[in-house]
């Protein structure tokens, strides 16, 4: 199976250190999934900010990324729900702070699609 990876742009709100040049446009981020890692959960990188270490990552069930397009879904460090009837709200927390990060749900959608398809692949022998 391959991995399926999603370069999304969105918009992110921290209360961790945002560098200088931040103009609050829309940010890069990477939607991963690997079926041969783990079937059941996707990835959400954000780009470095401030003056911490490389991009932060967090990883979570596909099946509460689905259920938050259609209703708040989550609990701990990981929440999604939709914002209106054409974003998706996506909150992460860490020890380094809460990002709330703002998609286009159509992105969601697309890259939800993307994993339903790489996840009904064959293995190959």
């Amino acid at each position: 199976m391959s991995v399926v990876e999603e370069y999304a742009r969105a918009h992110i709100l921290t209360d961790a250190d945002l560098p200088d040049e931040d103009d609050g446009g829309a940010t890069p981020v990477v939607l991963r999934y690997d079926p041969d890692h783990d079937p059941r959960s996707v990835c959400v990188a954000l780009p470095a900010r401030g003056r911490g270490p490389g991009p932060r990552e967090w990883t979570f069930s596909r099946a509460l990324l689905e259920q938050g397009l259609r209703a708040p879904a989550g609990t701990g460090e990981v929440r999604v729900w939709p914002c209106g009837r054409v974003q998706a709200v996506v909150e992460l927390h860490s020890s380094q702070g809460c990002s709330v990060v703002q998609f286009e749900t159509r992105t969601l959608t697309r890259f939800l699609r993307r994993t339903r398809t790489a996840a009904a692949q064959p293995v190959a022998h």
